[in-house]
């Protein structure tokens, strides 16, 4: 058997991660989201000036006689135009790591990466917001809805909790649409399995997968669930994000769609500057740090905001 040499930094092409990486890391990105979890993925152009056409609905077919007229698709398809938009994120690292470890650190980028991009993808197509608070990158987004329900309305003896959930469920059906799946916070959970009857009987207890880290983890009122931290804005460790109160959102999900781009591009320098959260500024040459810049493309689109409906709560700390 002949040995492998350890990946150098000089093996690694400095503009483009290798795909052996690159598609681990879009798969498990989808994995760990939960709007991607549930909406329907879409084609994507790389190039962010051009827009992919994307159809939120299915025509209508009819019958029609021999020689007759042929029917006109009814009730109007629409269309959306779907365009790339760029996630980055700058990571420096120690240049003895790179050095000397450059397989190690990939696998870790294989690691991390994918949670990144998938929370902040997330934050955008809930909130429209970037993961700073700033205007986000979508011009629609599932918090635009104008259904909601407030979880803890229901009294026990009434259906708690999960009457709250059939009641945001029959608003979507009653207009017409498809009630497909739930996304939600990590915070609903100890409420859903807490929930019981008058009896003191569990009442939701389907609410996870044993074995899985995804985002998909069971099901919900008897749809499929997908849990994200993105649901409520507040993200772990992440100074600038605060809890929203949104614990859920659930709605057609034929009425979400996203793309992934084809490339995840890695540039590096050992020469570069950057400026940290606080406002320093810090060389790379000076302290001897491997600036790795990692960007990817992603778009999403939805059809009618009002096919989503909002479960919320109190925000933590209030």
């Amino acid at each position: 058997m002949v040995a492998t040499a350890p990946l150098k930094l000089s093996d690694v092409n400095g503009a483009l991660l290798p795909r052996t990486i690159t598609g681990p890391i879009f798969e498990k990105s989808v994995e760990q989201s939960a709007v991607m979890a549930l909406a329907r993925r879409a084609p994507l152009a790389i190039d962010a000036t051009t827009s992919i056409p994307i159809p939120m609905d299915v025509p209508t077919a009819d019958w029609v006689g021999q020689a007759a007229k042929k029917p006109l698709s009814s009730g109007g398809v629409d269309v959306k135009q779907m365009t790339a938009k760029k996630l980055a994120v700058l990571i420096p690292v120690a240049e003895e790591v790179v050095m000397t470890n450059a397989g190690g650190l990939w696998t870790q980028l294989q690691s991390d990466l994918p949670t990144a991009f998938a929370r902040a993808f997330d934050h955008a197509a809930i909130h429209g917001k970037t993961m700073k608070g700033a205007t986000g990158p979508f011009t629609e987004y599932l918090a635009m809805t104008t259904h909601s329900v407030a979880l803890g309305t229901a009294t026990q003896a009434n259906g708690g909790i999960w009457a709250d959930l059939v009641a945001g469920m029959e608003l979507i059906v009653d207009e017409d649409w498809d009630y497909t799946g739930t996304v939600a916070d990590h915070r609903l959970k100890p409420k859903l399995l807490l929930a019981t009857d008058t009896t003191g009987r569990p009442i939701l207890v389907d609410t996870q997968t044993p074995g899985t880290d995804m985002a998909s983890a069971g099901t919900l009122i008897g749809e499929p669930l997908a849990y994200s931290r993105s649901v409520s804005g507040k993200q772990r460790r992440q100074s600038a994000s605060s809890d929203t109160g949104l614990r859920a959102i659930g709605g057609d999900w034929s009425q979400a769609a996203y793309g992934v781009g084809m490339d995840i591009t890695v540039r590096i320098s050992k020469e570069a500057t950057y400026v940290d959260e606080d406002g320093g500024v810090h060389s790379a040459f000076q302290e001897n740090l491997v600036l790795l810049l990692a960007e990817a493309y992603y778009g999403y689109v939805q059809g009618d905001a009002d096919a989503f409906v909002k479960y919320t709560g109190t925000p933590s700390g209030s």
